[in-house]
């Protein structure tokens, strides 16, 4: 993951919701811009995000004749929430995070209880509506500097139990899971490198995956990779050439110059019977 690879240049990397602030901010509008774009973000892309993020930049009025326009807490409490609503309809669920549940409910706690700036604690992050642990750790890491959890979404639930380093029911077990084991200085990174992941080689439908590019997958350090696209990248080779899925020799066992692995024949995915080399690997790859 680390090495970069077909991972590199993931939508994350350049439009993920700590990138998305104005650079001519002040510290305490930067910390709220990341806020927002984080409640923006549930159930919308990264891409999309990025775009109603620029119109609250451009087109948020300003709250006071010779203020300036664009997105700062005085601003969001001024906007008229149709206004507001039509400046974020492009992200899912827009209606909701508009008024009064998300966006203007937020900014008025904030003004009310936090001297108008972002609570610097998961409690308070946590206590503004449509902030859970996930968004609460990943704003705290990032307006703040401070990382006291992992932010865990849908990729890294998904990811993690599928390389079998826990079986867990929701993010949040997940999270947990990975605090308990993962050294604390890998806590910030793994969101961006498994969101990463998860939106370029390795995307919930199994069919869409590219297991025969993945470096993980190649160096047998995948559980869940798909044995007839590893074995076409091996194939391939360094330099590249594509070969037809019938050439490939039907094996039962890949070597791995880490440890070997089981392939099963059902389903054509590998399992690993030992997880804890690949957690080993996961922390030392550099």
């Amino acid at each position: 993951m680390r090495l970069g690879g077909t991972a590199r240049d993931a939508a994350v990397d350049t439009m993920g919701c700590e990138r998305l602030f104005s650079p001519t901010a002040s510290d305490r509008d930067r910390r709220f811009q990341i806020l927002i774009s984080l409640m923006m973000s549930s159930q919308t892309k990264d891409t999309v995000n990025a775009v109603a993020m620029g119109r609250l930049h451009d087109e948020l009025p300003p709250h006071e004749a010779g203020a300036p326009p664009g997105l700062n807490l005085e601003n969001i409490l001024a906007v008229e929430p149709a206004k507001l609503n039509e400046l974020i309809r492009v992200v899912g669920f827009h209606n909701n995070k508009t008024n009064p549940r998300f966006i203007k409910q937020a900014a008025l706690l904030l003004r009310d209880n936090f001297d108008a700036d972002i609570p610097p604690t998961i409690d308070g992050l946590t206590s503004l509506p449509g902030v859970g642990p996930k968004m609460a750790h990943l704003c705290l890491s990032a307006a703040w500097g401070r990382t006291e959890g992992i932010g865990v979404d849908v990729h890294v639930h998904r990811i993690t139990n599928m390389w079998g380093w826990h079986k867990t029911a929701s993010p949040e077990a997940s999270r947990l899971a990975l605090e308990a084991w993962l050294p604390r200085d890998r806590w910030h990174e793994i969101n961006t490198l498994l969101v990463g992941l998860g939106q370029t080689v390795c995307p919930p439908q199994a069919g869409r995956r590219r297991c025969g590019e993945c470096d993980l997958g190649l160096r047998g350090l995948c559980r869940g990779a798909d044995r007839k696209k590893v074995a076409l990248g091996r194939a391939a080779g360094p330099e590249g050439v594509k070969v037809k899925e019938d050439d490939v020799p039907k094996v039962d066992v890949l070597a791995s110059e880490f440890f070997e692995t089981r392939v099963t024949k059902e389903e054509g995915h590998m399992l690993d019977e030992k997880v804890v080399s690949i957690k080993r690997e996961a922390i030392h790859d550099e």
